[in-house]
């Protein structure tokens, strides 16, 4: 036995990188050990983190998600929700926000360049310097996780060492309507170029009748999401992530302003029951499954989340909530547009090297309750592992799993969770954080309009250095023969 190990470690001596002492002092502070491992192995020689190159996350927050037109920040501009939480990430964390490489912003409805506009201003409110720039992505739904992952990957290709990825809804201000001009008559000859059209609840409509989602399934999935919320708010899961918001609040019948802190998710309907959710009609096609009960909330609100470079962050003595790992963003057909989680979630976490089994919590942001219900049974994923994020149009903000997944903003016409992809992040890492030892991989996804799907796997970062996949040996079936 000893003959094989001492023969590992002379080819490992040959594969070490120079450090920047030219020799690692020793064995322990070296990337790579010798290991008893069985042939095919991927775990043979186990990873540590002695360059501090990964991508992690040093502080996720949000505001509170409020009811659009009618919740808690109806009355407050969207660029005060963004510069909230842009200042919560850096003060918590004691940084100079003149080390910030670049902000990130996922942002959907409000018109491109005003809303790009919104985003510089609030980066000043927030006390970001001149020099810090700042822009913002779309990818309709999954926006804010986009924002994340663009962040993440500048960090690793070295263009910056500390970014801020972030996300920005208003639907009180902008109402999900059509203000592309006149339609391309062209869409009228491919059939999938008229799905991208299709209203999101139709396509909620597609899903559970061509995989047989039952409307009782649906409304089962929203009433457990909405007490899973109610017991987590009322426990105070949620305090750890939520960035209080002074703000106002206007009477509409006599323009009286109240100044007020925003500081509770608005949308949680703990008294939900089925025979309440049993007597809604359907919403987007009569005889269907697809009612407001088991439908997402339209809501107003943002998120930020503090990435950087380990070494940075080992660095400046900052705790490190997770790292990122993967993301991946890949197409679906647009009249199924629901289905993108259950395509997305399988390449991301194989992308990581892991397996499904792997993962200890998933997060899926789906506006429908039939959406969510069909990922979570075509990837046979554990019910106490899957997190979701259903909907109640007017208006909840369900979950179903252990607390609340909410953020999503449904409408006759389309459905989305923009800003609620950054609100994920803060949602899993400081749940992940809560379950220990027991919680080290998580995953989030979502559908995205027209037909798409992402996803992207974080690890919490107390086992950042060991590998999940290092399979453990029943039998001595050694690969030497000078082993025996």
């Amino acid at each position: 036995m000893e003959k094989a190990i001492d023969r590992q470690r002379v080819l490992l001596e040959h594969l070490r990188p120079p450090s920047s002492s030219g020799a690692f002092p020793d064995e322990s502070s070296s990337p790579l050990s010798a290991s008893v491992c069985l042939a095919g192995d991927s775990a043979a020689y186990q990873r540590t983190n002695v360059y501090g190159d990964d991508v992690v996350i040093v502080a996720a927050h949000r505001t509170a998600l409020c009811k659009a037109k009618r919740g808690g920040f109806k009355d407050t501009h969207p660029d005060d929700l963004l510069a909230t939480v842009l200042k919560a990430v850096v003060e918590k964390t004691n940084l100079n926000p003149g080390e910030v490489g670049d902000i990130v912003v996922g942002t959907v409805l409000a018109p491109g360049a005003l809303r790009a506009t919104e985003c510089r201003m609030a980066s000043f409110y927030a006390g970001f310097p001149d020099t810090v720039p700042v822009r913002t992505v779309n990818r309709q739904c999954s926006s804010g996780l986009q924002a994340v992952a663009d962040v993440a990957a500048a960090i690793k290709a070295g263009f910056y060492d500390i970014g801020i990825g972030a996300g920005l809804e208003s639907m009180t201000q902008n109402p999900m309507v059509w203000e592309g001009g006149e339609m391309n008559p062209k869409v009228n000859m491919f059939e999938q170029a008229r799905s991208c059209l299709l209203p999101m609840g139709v396509t909620s409509e597609n899903v559970a009748q061509r995989f047989g989602v039952s409307r009782l399934e649906q409304d089962q999935a929203a009433v457990e999401s909405h007490r899973r919320a109610a017991a987590a708010t009322a426990a105070g899961k949620f305090k750890d992530e939520i960035i209080p918001v002074s703000t106002k609040i206007v009477d509409p019948k006599t323009g009286e302003e109240k100044r007020v802190t925003i500081s509770v998710d608005d949308g949680i309907r703990p008294n939900a029951s089925l025979e309440d959710l049993a007597k809604l009609r359907a919403v987007f096609k009569k005889d269907g499954s697809t009612t407001a009960g088991n439908s997402s909330q339209v809501t107003d609100g943002a998120g930020a989340v503090l990435l950087m470079k380990r070494s940075v962050a080992e660095k400046k003595g900052l705790p490190i909530l997770g790292v990122f790992r993967t993301f991946v963003a890949l197409g679906v057909d647009p009249a199924i547009m629901g289905v993108g989680p259950a395509v997305a979630i399988p390449i991301a976490v194989k992308a990581a090297g892991l397996e499904l089994n792997d993962i200890d919590l998933f997060e899926i942001n789906e506006a429908f309750a039939s959406q969510f219900l069909y990922c979570r049974n075509k990837l046979g994923l554990d019910p106490e592992k899957s997190m979701l994020t259903v909907v109640q149009l007017p208006w909840a903000i369900l979950w179903v799993q252990q607390w609340a997944i909410r953020s999503f903003k449904c409408f006759k016409r389309r459905c989305t969770r923009i800003f609620s992809c950054a609100r994920c992040v803060a949602t899993l890492l400081h749940e992940m954080k809560r379950r220990g030892k027991d919680c080290r991989f998580g995953v989030i996804s979502m559908c995205i309009g027209t037909g798409m799907g992402a996803a992207a796997v974080f690890e919490r970062a107390g086992h950042a250095d060991e590998l999940r996949n290092a399979r453990k040996i029943g039998t001595n079936n050694l690969l030497s023969k000078d082993a025996r």
